[in-house]
């Protein structure tokens, strides 16, 4: 089997397997390998068909980011991993602060995911996400470049509310502050009468 420079450590690989509780069951292909078939096509980009062929088929890694994506696995992972780095730090294991932006993007000739944003003057997509302070990420959603930032604001704030995040404060530049504000509100509020 050939190295990639794209291939997990030993350290990490016993992280992912028992976050993700995956065992030491005998299967044909080992689940390390598929990991870092995964991690090879996040890295370069590469089309799934297009995998060298020291890696397992291609369908079968395919199955498998599948079924660890739909589980939220890799969010489990994300959140373990953010924890784990913030314990280190001294830090609360749960982020209390969250800094929201976005970013216009240009992206390629798919006319069904362009909009133009305006401001930007970019045609493509919009990224929107909420970061703790030290960047890790906490939430991230992509629209069309033309839908602005306080209309994307609400969708934001529920999908932290989804991860049950207990954001209090949030940083956010002059397009969402008042969305963010009224945002909050009802998040408090959902929260308040789902525990009363």
């Amino acid at each position: 089997m050939k190295k990639y420079s794209t291939d997990i450590t030993d350290n990490q690989w016993q992280f992912i397997k028992n976050t993700l509780e995956l065992g030491d069951r005998k299967r044909k292909y080992d689940l390390r390998r598929i990991w870092d078939a995964i991690m090879y096509l996040v890295k370069t980009g590469c089309q799934w068909r297009l995998f060298p062929n020291d890696f397992p088929k291609w369908q079968l890694v395919y199955y498998y980011y599948s079924k660890w994506a739909n589980a939220e696995g890799f969010d489990l992972l994300l959140s373990k991993l953010r924890e784990k780095v913030r314990l280190k730090r001294n830090q609360n294991r749960e982020p209390s602060l969250g800094i929201m932006d976005s970013q216009s993007v240009r992206w390629g000739n798919n006319r069904s995911l362009n909009g133009f944003d305006g401001n930007k003057k970019v045609k493509g997509i919009k990224r929107h996400v909420v970061v703790d302070k030290n960047g890790f990420l906490l939430s991230v959603m992509v629209t069309v470049a033309n839908i602005h930032d306080s209309k994307a604001v609400d969708l934001l704030m529920r999908t932290l509310s989804y991860f049950l995040s207990p954001i209090k404060v949030i940083l956010a530049d002059g397009g969402y502050r008042i969305a963010v504000f009224y945002a909050q509100q009802k998040m408090i509020k959902k929260t308040c009468t789902a525990q009363g």
